[in-house]
């Protein structure tokens, strides 16, 4: 019979770092482009974004009011996805990069946004951006 050790009881670490979010492959259509096809027709975009948060007040209470609320956020960046309009990805991705980095919490956020098949011989094409809070 295996027993589970008392978390108390353990060792504790001398510095916890901050808790890393990662959403990964979000795959969603929109509407991204400048061409006319592009305006009239969406098309596929992959969102990947990282979220760092000190979750110290979570881990302890094991409270679900104490975390980052990863699952509104990303409910936010679909909505905002689905129902917007944009020429460039660097616009999408600062749009997402505000949704990921709103809270008080986050102390660094990264999103990147990849348009599939935008390229005739390459996978895909992405705009990575970034932002830490001071």
């Amino acid at each position: 019979m295996t027993t589970v050790p008392n978390i108390r009881s353990l060792a504790k670490p001398t510095s916890i770092s901050e808790a890393k979010i990662n959403i990964s492959n979000l795959r969603l259509r929109t509407f991204i482009g400048f061409n006319p096809d592009e305006k009239t027709k969406q098309q596929d975009v992959i969102v990947n974004a990282e979220i760092h948060y000190r979750a110290d007040a979570a881990f302890i209470s094991d409270d679900q009011d104490d975390a980052l609320n990863y699952k509104n956020i990303t409910k936010r960046m679909i909505h905002h996805i689905e129902n917007g309009h944009f020429h460039l990805l660097e616009k999408l991705a600062a749009d997402l990069l505000a949704i990921a980095s709103d809270s008080e919490q986050v102390s660094y956020a990264e999103v990147r946004v990849d348009k599939p098949h935008a390229l005739r011989f390459a996978d895909s094409v992405s705009v990575t951006l970034s932002a830490t809070r001071s």
